[in-house]
């Protein structure tokens, strides 16, 4: 989809967890581009306070404020015939998502306490972690601007969504790593592999990154070994006391109920949403409930 789309001037939005590696794709689009040779401009749309990102995007005119000693180039125009990267776009103040839905039909802008319009020509990037169209649903943001946004969306699975990618993203963050370490690391062990595969990556690639430049640290032999990743790494699971788990079948059972439970817990008691959270059909997650006795 990067390649198919990035020597366009589609607008994207680019949708995934905190640590999918979302800039990266903003990257791989503009350095893909007719447009490589003009400046990406990033800009994190919830680190810049409200009163301010006007004047950050769209810049200022002299005595437009108080403390606006000189007139100011907002983003947007730095970002002229380049690509800007609004990143993490839902939190873009309502006010600021009319002026921006402008720039995005017309082209065109207006600094703060100006009546001038200034043409320009960019090619925007958007990205959010967060569910734009519930988001529009809530009123938090303009549906009109989503829509405008999301031309072609690019979204970022989880890596539990795809583990097959983790040794091949470990390979790669193993070869930066022992580069810039200078060490000798020809891979990583297989019951480190192992691990790093069945390891739930709450901060997604950017904490595998971590784990993998700390790894490289520490190792003092030619491969990555288990005792070289973090200590919840090296877990052998949970101690089962066989004596009282009784048969596998009402094992199994236990675990199921208790999965089943904590997806309705998560859900909010949903149980449509549940079900398709569970990838089953509404009427096996109601048979499931009533077999496993599972009050909801």
């Amino acid at each position: 989809m990067i390649q198919t789309v990035a020597d366009t001037d589609t607008t994207v939005l680019v949708t995934g967890k905190s640590g999918t590696g979302k800039e990266l794709v903003a990257r791989a689009l503009h350095y893909n581009s007719k447009r490589k040779n003009k400046p990406l401009i990033s800009v994190n749309c919830g680190t810049i306070t409200e009163n301010l990102i006007e004047s950050e995007l769209f810049g200022h005119k002299r005595g437009a404020f108080t403390g606006a000693i000189s007139d100011k180039e907002g983003l947007i125009k730095a970002a002229d015939g380049g690509t800007l990267f609004l990143d993490e776009i839902s939190e873009l103040p309502l006010q600021l998502q009319v002026k921006l839905l402008r720039v995005l039909q017309e082209k065109e802008y207006t600094p703060v306490g100006s009546t001038a319009s200034i043409n320009v020509n960019v090619r925007f990037i958007a990205s959010t972690n967060r569910d734009l169209k519930e988001d529009v649903a809530n009123g938090r943001f303009r549906e009109d601007l989503y829509y405008r946004l999301n031309i072609v969306e690019i979204r970022l699975p989880s890596l539990k969504e795809r583990e097959e990618d983790i040794p091949l993203l470990a390979d790669h963050f193993l070869n930066k790593y022992r580069r810039e370490l200078n060490k000798n690391i020809k891979g990583i062990d297989s019951d480190a592999m192992r691990s790093l595969m069945n390891y739930e990556w709450k901060g997604e690639i950017r904490e595998l990154e971590n784990t993998l430049e700390r790894a490289a640290i520490f190792c003092k032999t030619e491969f990555i070994l288990l005792n070289d990743l973090p200590q919840n790494f090296n877990s052998k699971g949970p101690i089962i006391d066989f004596s009282k788990v009784g048969s596998l079948e009402e094992y199994v059972k236990k675990i199921e109920k208790d999965y089943i439970f904590k997806a309705l817990e998560n859900n909010h008691f949903d149980k449509e949403k549940t079900a398709e959270v569970l990838q089953v059909g509404l009427s096996t997650l109601y048979r499931k409930l009533k077999e496993l006795d599972i009050k909801a």
